[in-house]
């Protein structure tokens, strides 16, 4: 029951006190909303709303389908990508650690697709822990709407802690959200610091 509770916590969503988001809305009605504002229409241009088709509304309107991890330490011609479109494979990232480099710079980049309709304020959550040690990223993805061709953002740029004590293997847990509080995605991976990739 505690451990439900503090997974809770641990992905709620940064938001500013206060802040209660508008009832979701349907792209013909962003497309007429306060037709005359002139930086309205940028945004609404920005968004891909004018004219934008409505998508594949078979689909889910965010699929989130790889995480990838890179490094310029990174061995030549490796790449250390997670297939999240496969529930196998996502089922497999939890017991099978992906291998770091401690001390080794890193990029983590999320690639996701926008299939119908709009997604507002969507935003990648991470929390990794190991015995006492908990950390928690959160990165903002955005909001756009249906698009045929994949996004990609850069949620993480740091170092792989480094020393004895930090090598080890660490249990993740990621999700992908909106400002709706809909849940895209969430799975869980591990990761294991070691003196090599």
């Amino acid at each position: 029951m505690a451990e439900q509770h503090d997974d809770a916590a641990d992905f709620a969503a940064i938001n500013t006190p206060g802040y209660k988001p508008a009832a979701g809305k349907t792209l013909d009605e962003y497309r007429t909303l306060d037709a005359g504002d002139e930086s309205l229409a940028r945004w609404k241009a920005s968004l891909g709303l004018d004219g934008a088709g409505a998508g594949d509304s078979s689909l889910p309107k965010l699929t989130v389908l790889s995480l990838e991890l890179t490094s310029p330490s990174l061995p030549e011609g490796r790449t250390i990508k997670l297939d999240l479109t496969d529930p196998a494979k996502r089922e497999y990232y939890k017991s099978n650690p992906v291998q770091v480099q401690e001390g080794a710079a890193y990029k983590a980049i999320i690639t996701y697709k926008i299939n119908h309709s709009i997604v507002t304020g969507a935003r990648y959550i991470q929390v990794i822990k190991r015995s006492i040690v908990k950390e928690k990223v959160e990165a903002m993805l955005g909001s756009y709407s249906a698009d045929p061709n994949p996004r990609t953002t850069e949620v993480i740029s740091d170092e792989f802690p480094s020393g004895m004590i930090a090598r080890g293997t660490y249990n993740v847990k990621s999700k992908v959200i909106d400002l709706d509080g809909k849940e895209w995605l969430d799975w869980e991976w591990q990761l294991k610091i070691a003196k090599t990739w």
